[in-house]
C-alpha cells in the first residue's frame, strides 16, 4: 500500500526533495520495522564533498560521535574523509573496518590511559589536550605525539554550546605548549570549538583572533604552530534556515589568510552534524493517544528521547510529518487542520517527553511519523531504557 503523508512547503524546504522522495520511496517497497534512521547515501556524498572544499590546506575529519553506526562509517570510509574519534568503542568500529591509522585523529583533551594506549598502538599520532595531567598521560603512553592544545571559546550563537567542560585561556595553553615540548612530544597545533549548531559567523573570529595571538606568543618560546584544528560547529536546518557551508567557509577562509598570511598553516576541520544530520530521516510509528483532563493532546510514538531523541530535551527541536490514510500524493499539499500535539517517547518514564506544542496532523496508532534532520545525535545517544529498542541505520 502506497503512503500518504501531508508534507507542506516548510517542511519540503528543510530537506532536499532528493533525500525525501528516496525515503518515501523506499518505505512503500520495504516492510520497515520502527523506529529506523534511513540514511540518503547521495546526500551524505554531496555533503562530504562540499564541506571544507572553501577552506586552503584543509582536511576533513568525520566526527564519529555524531553517528557512529557501522553502517554510516562502512559508508563514509569509501570516501575521502577522515575520522575524529573519542575513545576505545569508536577506534574498534574504525579498525573494526581497517580504516588506515592516518586518517584518524583524537580530539578529545581528556583520554582514558586504555584508549591512548589503543590508539598510539593503532598509529594514531594527533592527539588534543588541555592540561598538565593529560600532558603526563600522553607522554608516557604516546610519546613523540602531535599534539594541539584546546582554547576556550565563547559559544554564543550556538544551540549546543561546549564551551565549559574543555579548554583553556591563552596563558594556560602557552604552558601547556610549553610542558609538552618539555615532554618529548610535538606541540604543533591549536584547536577549539564554537559550539554545536553554530548559526553565529562571528564566533569564528574571536577562535581565529585567539589562535592567532597563542600562536605568536608560542613563537616566541621556540614553538612552531603549523596546525589549526577548528572543529566543528556548521548548523543544519532543523525548523528553520541556518548559515550555509558556502558562506561560513567563505568567511573563515579569509579571517585565516588574514591572520596566516604566510600559508603555512594547516588546517584540520571535524564536522558531524553537516555530515549526516540532514541526510538521514528517522521513521516511527504512532503507538497511542490520549486526551488529557488539561486539555492537552498527547501523541506517543517508538522513539523517544532515550532510545533517539535525547538532543530534544537539550534544546534541539526537529521537524515532524505525519501519515495520513485515504490516499492522496506522496509529495501532495493536503489542506486537513492542524491539531496542538505533546508529542512523547514509548518508555515509561515521565522524563520520555520530546516536544510540546507540536502543530501536528491528527495520525492513527499504527501510522508513521517522519522527524527530519534526523541522521546525527540520535543513534549515538540511544540506549534500550525500558527494553525499547534502538533504531537501526540503513543507507538508502
Amino acid at each position: 500500500m502506497v503512503k500518504s503523508f501531508k508534507i507542506e512547503d516548510t517542511a519540503a524546504k528543510l530537506v532536499e526533495k532528493s533525500t525525501l522522495l528516496k525515503v518515501l520511496n523506499y518505505i512503500d517497497t520495504v516492510d520497515l520495522k520502527t523506529p529506523v534512521l534511513l540514511m540518503d547515501g547521495d546526500r551524505i556524498k554531496r555533503n562530504v564533498a562540499i564541506i571544507g572544499s572553501g577552506i586552503g590546506n584543509c582536511k576533513v575529519y568525520y566526527a564519529v560521535k555524531a553517528n557512529p553506526s557501522t553502517e554510516a562509517i562502512r559508508f563514509l570510509s569509501g570516501l575521502d574523509v577522515g575520522f575524529e574519534i573519542s575513545s576505545e568503542g569508536e577506534l574498534n568500529v574504525l579498525s573494526g573496518l581497517e580504516v588506515h591509522p592516518e586518517r584518524i585523529i583524537s580530539s578529545n583533551p581528556v583520554k582514558t590511559v586504555d584508549f591512548i594506549k589503543s590508539a598510539y598502538s593503532y598509529g594514531i599520532r594527533y592527539f588534543s589536550y588541555d592540561s598538565l595531567t593529560e600532558v603526563e598521560k600522553l607522554s608516557q603512553h604516546a610519546p613523540w605525539s602531535n599534539l594541539y592544545v584546546r582554547l576556550s571559546i565563547p559559544n554564543e550563537g550556538s544551540e549546543w554550546p561546549l564551551s565549559k567542560k574543555f579548554g583553556v585561556e591563552i596563558d594556560d595553553a602557552l604552558m601547556l605548549l610549553t610542558k609538552a615540548k618539555e615532554r618529548e612530544l610535538n606541540p604543533m597545533g591549536i584547536t577549539f570549538h564554537v559550539g554545536s549548531q553554530c548559526n553565529n559567523i562571528y564566533s569564528w573570529n574571536i577562535a581565529l583572533d585567539k589562535a592567532r595571538l597563542l600562536s605568536d606568543m608560542a613563537r616566541d618560546m621556540g614553538i612552531n604552530i603549523s596546525l589549526i584544528n577548528i572543529g566543528g560547529g556548521y548548523p543544519i536546518k532543523y525548523t528553520k534556515s541556518v548559515l550555509t557551508v558556502e558562506a561560513i567557509e567563505t568567511h573563515i577562509n579569509k579571517l585565516i589568510k588574514d591572520r596566516f598570511p604566510d600559508g603555512s598553516i594547516a588546517v584540520h576541520l571535524e564536522p558531524g552534524r553537516a555530515v549526516v544530520g540532514d541526510a538521514g530521516i528517522m521513521v516511527s510509528r504512532v503507538t497511542g493517544k490520549a486526551d488529557r483532563p488539561d486539555g492537552e493532546k498527547w501523541l506517543y510514538i517508538d522513539v523517544g528521547v532515550f532510545n533517539g531523541l535525547m538532543e530534544s530535551i537539550g534544546g534541539i527541536k526537529y521537524t515532524y510529518i505525519t501519515e495520513t490514510r485515504g490516499g492522496g500524493d506522496v509529495m501532495g499539499i493536503n489542506t486537513g487542520i492542524k491539531q496542538n500535539w505533546t508529542l512523547a517517547g514509548p518508555s515509561c518514564d515521565s522524563f520520555d517527553v520530546i516536544a510540546k506544542n507540536v502543530q501536528l496532523y491528527e495520525p492513527e496508532v499504527g501510522d508513521m511519523v517522519l522527524i527530519l534532520s534526523g541522521g546525527a545525535y540520535t543513534v549515538s545517544y540511544a540506549s534500550e531504557f525500558n527494553g525499547c529498542r534502538i533504531p537501526e541505520t540503513l543507507i538508502v
